[in-house]
Formats: C-alpha cells, structure tokens, sequence
C-alpha cells in the first residue's frame, strides 16, 4: 500500500521551505511558484502542477502560493494539445521565485534552449532556490548542466534516451524525485503527486490530505512508486515464463541473448519458449526479441543525435547493414531516413489553436 505524504520533510529538503514551526505557517510569507512553459508543453502536466498550489490557498483561507507563467520570449505557447496559454512574461522578467519549474512535453529534443534561459535558472540555483521540472523537463535541466550530482526522474518513454545521451546523470523510473533544492517528476499526475508533496513539506500531511480530498484524488503516492502498470497488466498475459523472459529481453537489448540462452534462464527448453510465444504473440520469441530492440533504435534515432552505427551497437546489432536491413524490414525506410524526417527536421508547426488557456489564478 502506497504511503502518503508524511509530516517530516526527506533528506536535503529543507530548501523547499519546511514550516519552521507547523503554527508559523500561517503567518509566513508566500511562495512564489514559477513556471517556464515550452513549446508543445504537456498541459495535464502544467495543470496538475497549478492546480494543488491553487485549491491549498483556497483551504488555507489565504495566498500562501502566488504563480505566474513565462515563456522564453513572452509569447503565448502551444501545448501538445493544441490550446495555448497566454503567459505573465519571458524569462527576463523573471528575477527571483522560490520555485521555478520547467515545464515541457513531446518532442523535447527539438526545443531551441535559448542561453538566457540556462544563465536564469542557474541564478536561481546560486541564490539557493528550488527549481526543477514536470513531465519531460528533466532533458532542459540536463542539457542546462543543472543535474549534476543530482537525482532525478523524467517520463518513462524518455528514460532510455536520456541515459544514453547522458551517461553521467542519475535518473529514476520513480514517479518524482526530490535530492536538495531540485525536484522533478515524470509529468501527467505525477505533478499532482510531487506538488501534494511539497504541500506537505511546507504544512503538513493534514494539508495535503485536504487538497488532495478537494481534488478527489484519493491515493497520494509516494516518489518511489512506479510511473508504469507491471508488465502483467501492460501485456495482459499471466504466464510467469514469459514475462520472465520478456523482462531479460528487455535488459539485455544491447547484449542479446541466444534463444537457447533466454530459455535456460526461464527453466524451459527452447521449444517449450518458442510454443508459448506463438500461442501468446504469434511469433518467435527471437521474432518478439528483435522487435523490442528495433523500437528502442527507434526511440534513439528520434530523441538523440548518436550516430547511426552507435545506435545499432546500442542496440545488439553487430553492424550498421545488418541494423539498417532489420529497420527497414520493420519500419519501411533506413535509420538515416527516420533521422533525417524526424530529430533533424525543422520542428512542426504549431497546430490551429482550439481553446485560449488563462492564467489559472483566476480560477
């Protein structure tokens, strides 16, 4: 059973503004909430973030919170579904928040980072400021060399991209993570998560408990519970071999391993396996094998500029031409053309705008 947020801060939190005293709180100064939205942002991200700060002032009877939005230029912005949110201000007039939180969604890796952007947010950090990310902004923080030595967390579909691009930098598969003066969480609900945790931090579980009450929302989970549902329920098989051989798969895609090698590690011989995957899959476990290393070379080719052959060794494959045969077999073009038409070509269009998002203080 998931925890709740409990009243005593996590190690190195104290940058969060801890309730000095729990009957302090109440005549404590407000905190300013920053939030830096990008282009094609994820809005159940930014909502989720907004939100909780909004129905805790409500609760409290008073403005403890006080957000505002910026854009890098000041210009409204396109979430991936299409509204856009009319903002408070760039990045220069952003001089000084006690959080400050990137928030970003699909296609990150396209996103121009401006310099600007990194000299603020590293200011802040200077001063002493928490600041960190939802859902996808844990790739800005990295690329702004603000996640050294820190831990951190970033949406389940980018994780295998961000290790790849950045080796050094320790990222979770929790749903967020808080080491000092930097938080990040996963986006989606996640946000909803983080910030009732925070919630708690600043005045206690009772408060988070109301919020979260408010907003119907009846489990808070912990930031070590898993962004995805267990393998079992994303597959909807219960066989126990082959999830257990599905689970190996999946942590040997650089370093395959043989069909006869896989089945060994399940107790089955390479029949018993192959039968089992055809009744479940329709396929060979090696056909399934090769299927989940093509589309983690997929996800490589689309959010990191490795080169193509360090993709393929990344991947299992022993040679660029076998790689690129296997790809378009799958895919229908080579791995330099899902590259070209994808990470490398000028970034979409924003999309006809369907609704017009306020700012949410006015809520």
């Amino acid at each position: 059973m998931t925890q709740a947020p409990t009243d005593r801060p996590p190690s190195g939190c104290a940058s969060l503004g801890t309730s000095r005293d729990r009957h302090e709180a109440s005549g404590s100064e407000s905190q300013r909430v920053a939030l830096i939205v990008l282009d094609q942002f994820s809005m159940i991200a930014f909502t989720s973030t907004i939100e909780p700060v909004r129905i805790a002032n409500r609760v409290l009877g008073r403005d403890f919170y006080d957000w505002k939005t910026y854009s890098v230029d000041g210009e409204p912005v396109t979430s991936s579904n299409g509204c856009t949110l009319s903002v408070d201000g760039s990045i220069a007039d952003l001089n000084d928040a006690d959080i400050t939180l990137i928030c970003s969604g699909v296609d990150v890796e396209r996103v121009v980072l401006p310099k600007e952007l990194g000299t603020q947010l590293r200011k802040l950090n200077a001063r002493g400021r928490t600041y960190g990310a939802v859902c996808t902004g844990a790739y800005v923080l990295a690329r702004y060399n603000l996640l050294a030595g820190r831990r951190c967390t970033i949406h389940w579909e980018n994780i295998r991209s961000f290790r790849e691009e950045f080796p050094d930098i320790d990222v979770s598969a929790d749903l967020f993570a808080i080491d000092r003066n930097c938080i990040t969480c996963a986006g989606g609900m996640a946000a909803l998560d983080m910030m009732l945790r925070v919630i708690a931090i600043q005045h206690g579980a009772y408060l988070a408990h109301e919020v979260a009450e408010v907003a119907l929302y009846q489990n808070m989970r912990s930031g070590e519970s898993a962004q995805r549902h267990d393998l079992e329920s994303r597959t909807g098989i219960s066989n126990v071999k082959i999830l257990d051989a599905i689970r190996i798969m999946d942590l040997h895609i650089e370093d395959p391993l043989s069909c006869q090698q896989l089945a060994m590690t399940v107790n089955l011989s390479p029949r018993q396996l192959e039968r089992l995957f055809r009744r479940h899959f329709d396929c060979t476990p090696g056909q399934y094998y090769l299927k989940l290393r093509l589309e983690t070379a997929r996800d490589l080719l689309r959010r990191t500029n490795r080169a193509v052959l360090d993709v393929a060794i990344a991947c299992g494959f022993a040679s660029t031409s076998h790689f690129t045969k296997c790809y378009r077999e799958r895919y229908s073009c080579t791995p330099t053309e899902e590259r070209q038409s994808y990470f490398w070509a000028p970034a979409p269009r924003k999309p006809p705008v369907r609704a017009t998002v306020t700012q949410l203080a006015t809520s």
